[in-house]
């Protein structure tokens, strides 16, 4: 007679499931960035004005956390123009370490559309290097080497916590400020997301995370994209419960 043995302790169906809680996190993972998929709102001229960035020209762009500096950024630099290379994308943390060889007049440069983000976080050594980067922008202006150089902060160049000439030099192009959405301008393009998808999106749900999550209009969305995948794959409906649910399951466990 064969004996059934049974382990020491049965496992507790209300553990996490590691297999389940990284498909969540895979779905959560929010797609590029793109200057279709920008929330405009009040800051349509923005927009357009990174959108239009021709070699030769300096812009910096400012706002407050979640106005969308850094997805505008990123947009432009994933944008590939007919015969051109897409930009470069340099956030600050990595700013130390890649300005100086773009700075150097005698390293050609990748590409003809350089962003730099969160200038108001470059320590000196990546201050230096992008004053060195906006005089080699300068003469080359008007050239065939002429390069876009595209800037972001969150705040107005002559307040920016950095040294004084690069301050200066921030200001030598156009600066425009990103303006913040309001709740109507945020509510309108998930609504409208969530139509062009056929998702019903009702007004509990809706004002739940208005309320209660990222103000960031590109993790809003992501959300939004990561709610419809997850409630197809659990064959249910999108409710309040739901999204819950889906962002349990994603949050980091102690």
């Amino acid at each position: 007679m064969l004996a059934l043995i049974l382990p020491d302790c049965a496992p507790d169906p209300r553990a996490p499931n590691p297999m389940l809680q990284q498909q969540i996190l895979d779905i959560l993972q929010a797609p590029a960035p793109t200057l279709a998929g920008f929330v405009a709102g009040p800051n349509a001229s923005a927009l357009e004005a990174v959108r239009a960035l021709q070699p030769g020209t300096l812009l910096y762009v400012w706002g407050g956390p979640g106005s969308g500096r850094s997805h505008l950024l990123q947009a432009r630099a994933n944008l590939s123009e007919p015969g051109q290379p897409a930009g470069l994308f340099v956030p600050a943390a990595q700013a130390g370490q890649r300005l100086p060889a773009l700075a150097d007049v005698d390293t050609p440069l990748p590409a003809v559309l350089i962003a730099i983000d969160d200038v108001q976080h470059l320590g000196a050594a990546a201050q230096s290097a992008l004053f060195g980067l906006i005089n080699r922008w300068r003469t080359a202006m008007g050239t065939p080497g002429a390069f876009s150089l595209l800037c972001a902060g969150d705040c107005a160049p002559r307040m920016l916590a950095l040294r004084e000439d690069l301050r200066t030099r921030l200001a030598w192009g156009q600066v425009i400020r990103l303006q913040p959405l309001s709740d109507q301008d945020r509510a309108l393009a998930l609504q409208d997301q969530a139509a062009a998808r056929g998702v019903p999106l009702g007004p509990e749900l809706l004002q739940w995370i208005l309320t209660h999550h990222d103000r960031d209009m590109g993790r809003l969305m992501a959300l939004m994209d990561a709610l419809d995948r997850y409630s197809l794959a659990r064959h249910r409906a999108i409710t309040l419960p739901l999204l819950k649910e889906l962002l349990a399951h994603s949050a980091p466990r102690p």
